[in-house]
This record gives C-alpha cells, structure tokens and sequence, in this order.
C-alpha cells in the first residue's frame, strides 16, 4: 500500500474543507493512505513539558523560545484531535498518529499517551539541551558549538526515544544537517550508536522528503551515510513528506522510493492501532 504517515494539519485549522487539500494531493499523487501526525506542542497536554526541557531565559535562544511557545501553539486537545480525526475516517482511509518530541521525562509522556488508541506513533529529536536546532531564526547558535557535540547530543536523544519504548519510527533521522553544516570527522560511531539502539527497540525510520524541499540541505533524510548503517541492521521504513500544508503531501514520493531502493530497501511499513505489517515498497 503507497502510503505517507508523516504530516500535519498545524499551519491551518481542524476544518474539513482545509484538510479536504491533503487528501486531494494524496489522491493526486496516488498515495492509497495517509497519517496525520500531529506534533505534541500542538496539545496542552504536552504544554508542561516543553516548558520544563526548553531554554526560556533572556538569552537569544530563550527569547526566540519564548514567544514561540507562544504562537500556533497547544490549540487543541488529544480528546479534540481523536474526534476529528474519526469524522475524517468515515469518508477517508487516514490513520491517527502523533509525533513527539524528545522530551526528558519520558515517562510523562507515556501517561499523557496511554487511554489513545493511536494508529503509530512517531518520535523526533527536535532540541538539543533545550535548544530547537532546526529553527532558523535561532541557526547563529550553531556558532557557539563545536559540531561534534552536537553528533554527541543527537545520538544521545535518538538513544533515549529508541529506550523509552513508547514508538515505533525514529522522525527525519540526522537532520542535524539541514543547515549545510557538513562534519569533517568520522561520524560512523554515532550512527552505529543510532542504529543499534532502534534495531534494540524494533524501530523504523523516516524516510523523509521535508529536508529536501524544506531546507537548504536539499537532501532526503536519513542521508547516504546512515541509510548505509539502517540497511545493515535491517531497519524498516516508511516513506514520508513530511508535510505542513496540504499540497505537499506525498512530495518526491516516488523519489524518496528510488532512493531507499538504491540502498536495498524493499518492504516497507503500514499502521493500524500500532500493528506494524511489512508491505511491497511503492
């Protein structure tokens, strides 16, 4: 089944007729289903914890921070998205998932998670020490540290989502590239580090188009290097757009197939109440 489970409705609102783009562009690009993954800073569930892991002082990330907080944010409850997302399933094939964050206290987040009959559940690492690496407005942070530990940071927080056993794909893996900040070091360690850490957890990873058409590094994520290590330890996969408006859905689908096949990937993964089945990759 041709498939993206990766995208969200968070740039306009929980209106049929705006969420009616999607799947037209999925219909469009012949994608048989759809996931929407709201991200967590979307509930309010999950407002606590972002103000616990994030740096919020005067400082130039904290300032950035704070008022992002502060926008397009914890609109709606999980109660509010589930039932939106069932009227939606009475005339579309979509299934429900989320994508967190990579917050510290793990375990709140399996409280806020456990009474949701989620279809999959996807995790990202999208801070690092309580910064959002990949916002542009902050990139000058990138400045004041040393890009080795930021390979240290990365796969540190990639190896406590694979610990915490709450999901079942690793999001955009190694993004940390997206602003053309390339190493001139061996990062091997670190992604055999990532991939063993999934393969322990029975993770997927997220094949993903969004660093391609988003971001200047104008790649698909996870990049060569790490698909290389994903197909040694047979990682599954999951091709997505990661899109935030609806005619992106489904973008370079048929890209990002070429390119995971380049690297032997045949099967790939759909969801239902969080059963995994490996299907044909198309």
């Amino acid at each position: 089944m041709k498939a993206d489970y990766h995208m969200h409705f968070e740039k306009g609102s929980y209106d049929k007729a705006w969420v009616e783009g999607f799947f037209q562009a999925a219909k469009e690009r012949g994608l048989e289903e759809i996931g929407i993954s709201e991200h967590s800073h979307t509930f309010p569930e999950f407002k606590e914890l972002y103000y616990e892991d994030l740096i919020l002082d005067d400082s130039f990330v904290g300032s950035f921070q704070q008022q992002w907080l502060k926008s397009n944010k914890f609109k709606y409850t999980i109660d509010e998205y589930f039932a939106f997302m069932h009227e939606l399933q009475k005339d579309h094939q979509v299934k429900i998932g989320m994508e967190v964050c990579n917050f510290q206290d793990q375990g709140k987040v399996a409280d806020i998670l456990k009474d949701y009959d989620f279809d999959y559940l996807i995790g990202s690492v999208h801070f690092l020490r309580g910064w959002a690496y990949d916002s542009a407005e902050i990139k000058a942070e990138w400045d004041n540290h040393d890009l080795r530990e930021i390979y240290e940071w990365y796969t540190e927080e990639a190896e406590k989502l694979a610990d915490s056993g709450l999901y079942d794909v690793l999001g955009h893996p190694f993004n940390i590239r997206l602003f053309r900040i390339l190493p001139d070091f061996d990062v091997t360690p670190y992604l055999e580090r990532v991939a063993r850490a999934l393969h322990k957890a029975g993770m997927g990873i997220d094949v993903n188009t969004g660093t391609y058409y988003r971001y200047p590094i104008e790649e698909i994520s996870p990049y060569p290097d790490f698909m290389e290590v994903a197909a040694k330890y047979d990682l599954p996969l999951i091709i997505t757009s990661d899109a935030h408006q609806p005619k992106d859905c489904g973008a370079y689908h048929e890209e990002a197939v070429k390119y995971a096949r380049s690297f032997g990937f045949t099967k790939a993964w759909n969801f239902s109440r969080r059963e995994r089945v490996s299907v044909e990759l198309v």
